[in-house]
């Protein structure tokens, strides 16, 4: 019975983790657009604001604490307000640290590219998410995962063939080009995190619970938020604020109403991502946002009227062709499994 409910609890966090996924995978992108579009130059504070809503967490740690206060376990009679150790604290700084670099790499790109091209780029992370996961986690390769990853490389090399169709009118080839190189850098370091996160939970040498997952989440995001501040510091953004703010095209209080915003969902994305981990695996958390590519798509392309090029689209086809593939061979393969998978974490559990 205990056991039924563990499972059953389990699927409402993998559920709850992929609708956080689904609002920051979507949101945190278009609302970084619409900061630069509207006269936000400032790509160390939109990094920044990618992981720097992480004191929001500390509400549910919060709840989570007092519940667990009034109804202690006998296994664990002492409730620790802090559950986290320091192997497992210094894994999520050094995590975090390259999270941080991540998020600067994204939104540079994001400054220069618009929604729709940034988005398919990032469509290959499933295919780094892939690479990675076999060589850090053994994650099993089948032919429709290969041929999965396949098609996403050929998407972004027909976007890389046509870089200039939807370059702004005020931006020279150069960055446009650079834009999308770095673009694709964040697309592959985030496909490294998400398996080193799972590794990270596999080599833990205590029970990893949801609890813990969300203080994981606040140790690597005050580190990504640490390693942006410096940038911020040294490029003088925190100065330049109350001007860029004065100047936004939308007004002083929208200006600051999208900052918040930003952090807020962005937020949401990092811990959806880290929480399907721990529910399930990395792989599907680097699924989960490759699906999400054609909800932002229609999204950009409705508010911010983009233009939606022949070769998007064929990218657009492929991408979605490769997640098909995907899925299809997963759900083929799990009528014929039997055993637990290799990246399953049986040490963790729900608290």
């Amino acid at each position: 019975m205990d056991a039924q409910v563990s499972n059953t609890t389990r699927k409402a966090l993998l559920v709850l983790n992929c609708v956080l996924l689904a609002i920051g995978g979507c949101g945190g992108p278009l609302l970084l657009r619409l900061y630069f579009i509207h006269g936000g130059k400032r790509v160390w504070l939109s990094s920044f604001l990618e992981t720097a809503g992480f004191p929001i967490l500390l509400l549910p740690l919060s709840v989570n604490y007092a519940l667990r206060r009034n109804t202690p376990s006998p296994s664990s009679p002492a409730t620790k307000v802090i559950s986290i150790r320091w192997p497992l604290f210094t894994a999520s700084a050094v995590i975090g640290v390259l999270t941080g670099l991540d998020d600067y790499l994204y939104a540079y790109g994001l400054a220069r590219l618009p929604v729709s091209t940034s988005s398919l780029i990032i469509a290959t992370q499933l295919a780094f998410t892939a690479g990675f996961a076999f060589l850090l986690v053994r994650q099993r390769f089948t032919s429709y995962s290969i041929n999965a990853v396949v098609l996403l490389s050929i998407g972004a090399v027909v976007l890389a063939l046509h870089t200039s169709g939807d370059r702004p009118n005020d931006e020279s080839n150069r960055e446009y080009v650079l834009g999308f190189m770095l673009t694709l850098a964040a697309s592959g370091l985030y496909g490294f995190i998400l398996p080193l996160v799972e590794l990270t939970y596999k080599k833990a040498k205590q029970v990893i619970s949801y609890t813990l997952v969300m203080e994981i989440q606040m140790v690597m995001s005050l580190f990504a938020t640490g390693f942006c501040t410096v940038g911020m510091l040294v490029n003088n953004d925190f100065k330049a604020l109350p001007r860029e703010a004065s100047e936004f095209e939308l007004g002083k209080a929208r200006y600051y109403l999208v900052l918040v915003w930003s952090a807020v969902i962005w937020q949401f994305f990092f811990l959806g991502a880290i929480g399907v981990i721990f529910c399930a695996s990395s792989l599907l958390s680097g699924i989960i946002m490759a699906v999400l590519l054609p909800v932002t798509e229609i999204l950009a392309v409705i508010f911010y009227k983009e233009s939606f090029q022949s070769q998007k689209g064929v990218a657009l086809a492929l991408s979605l062709w490769g997640f098909v593939s995907y899925f299809y061979g997963e759900i083929k393969h799990s009528k014929k499994k039997v055993e637990a998978p290799d990246t399953e974490m049986p040490q963790n559990h729900v608290p």
